[in-house]
């Protein structure tokens, strides 16, 4: 659960029988969950939104269920998976979660993309560490930053995201945030030095950033949702049996 929205996804044994999304506000679409046919045994949620925000999806579960939510919040360890923070709850637990689960895929040294409202870019050590990692505006946030700032750059046209040389001004701009984006991972990439890491990709934009780098990868859009249930696991909540 995001600041703006939610994604939800509920699982029957090994199998995911139902998926969706909400923004926060859109109680018709919030609802769907709410609906869905089936009596879950545990309700686990990751969660950046405000408090009442959680507070009231959390009310709404209790009535539909009568199951209490599990919130997991980032510790200093999960399994061999390390927090380089010195006071590791100030990170954001889907960026923990996304790191948890790319480390499930992944035994040796990686680097994690997550592109969504913000690019976050963490690189992980073989044996488990995090190395530390980037928080950069995503592709939205950009755009909403150069046209609030200026009074000229002003268009209505739909373009794609792509690394040549703009030629107008709708162009330049998509285009120039997608080599920022673009170039922000290669450059961290060049920072990380060796091993190479195995890269992952997550997030609305990931795999539209993983076409423009061009450097291989493996896009995962479930890696919160596969990170939330190992630590739920490694906390002794439920068994993934």
């Amino acid at each position: 659960m995001g600041n703006s929205s939610a994604k939800w996804r509920m699982r029957l044994g090994e199998g995911i029988v139902a998926r969706g999304m909400f923004r926060h506000g859109d109680s018709v679409a919030r609802d769907t969950l709410i609906s869905t046919p089936g009596e879950p045994g545990q309700i686990w949620i990751s969660s950046v939104a405000r408090p009442e925000v959680e507070a009231e999806l959390a009310d709404r579960l209790r009535q539909r269920w009568n199951v209490e939510p599990w919130f997991a919040r980032t510790p200093a360890r999960c399994g061999d998976l390390v927090n380089s923070y010195a006071e590791p709850e100030r990170m954001g637990v889907d960026r923990w979660l996304a790191m948890l689960g790319a480390r499930n895929h992944c035994a040796s040294r990686l680097c994690l993309v997550d592109a969504g409202s913000a690019l976050t870019v963490d690189l992980v050590a073989a044996a488990g560490h995090h190395e530390g990692g980037y928080i950069i505006p995503g592709p939205a946030l950009m755009e909403r930053a150069l046209l609030l700032d200026t009074d000229r750059v002003r268009f209505e046209e739909s373009v794609d995201y792509n690394l040549r040389p703009g030629a107008s001004t709708a162009e330049a701009v998509r285009h120039g945030i997608a080599l920022a984006q673009a170039g922000a991972v290669a450059l961290a990439l060049k920072q990380a030095g060796s091993p190479t890491p195995t890269l992952f990709f997550c997030g609305g934009a990931g795999e539209t950033l993983m076409q423009l780098l061009g450097q291989g990868g493996n896009y995962l859009p479930d890696l919160v949702f596969e990170g939330l249930e190992v630590m739920a696991s490694d906390s002794g909540f439920v068994r993934l049996d």
